[in-house]
């Protein structure tokens, strides 16, 4: 539950044009770090934001999933979730803390992160990420809190 309401709709994976354009609309993008990583977005809201990473080519030294391409996964959809609650007061989000709990490993396949808000304030907004494997297994949770700022404190 969060203390906003909102009425954002999530955007579905065939609707690439609204999900694609605020993800895009950055002035980097996506960023190249989910680009490198293979980040997709499949659903899009400030409520909700899901999207996938495969585990090749995101591994440690033991062909692991690396924790810190969980967490990398994890701030982009909360990031993402924010940046669309923050953009409807004209405000872009930054984040200010994550953190990350990791549960099992995964050494193939696609991992899937959901970012569920928790909060969704005037000054800030939290998220709380599942990702899980293919089998549905919980592999990491994570937490990430962003803060709003008036878009004239960032410089592009």
């Amino acid at each position: 539950m969060t203390d906003a309401s909102t009425t954002d709709q999530p955007v579905p994976p065939t609707d690439k044009t609204a999900g694609e354009t605020f993800c895009t609309s950055g002035p980097h993008g996506m960023g190249g770090l989910n680009d490198k990583m293979g980040v997709k977005i499949l659903e899009i809201s400030a409520e909700r934001v899901v999207g996938t990473m495969p585990v090749e080519g995101n591994t440690q030294p033991y062909g692991l999933l690396h924790g810190g391409a969980s967490v990398a996964l994890a701030e982009t959809l909360g990031s993402t979730g924010s940046g669309i609650h923050a953009a409807a007061m004209g405000k872009l989000a930054v984040g200010v803390d994550i953190n990350a709990t990791h549960h099992r490993s995964a050494t193939s396949g696609i991992v899937t992160g959901t970012a569920t808000a928790i909060h969704l304030g005037r000054s800030s907004a939290a998220y709380e990420v599942v990702i899980t494997d293919e089998r549905g297994k919980r592999v990491c949770t994570s937490r990430i809190t962003c803060s709003l700022i008036d878009a004239d404190r960032i410089s592009m």
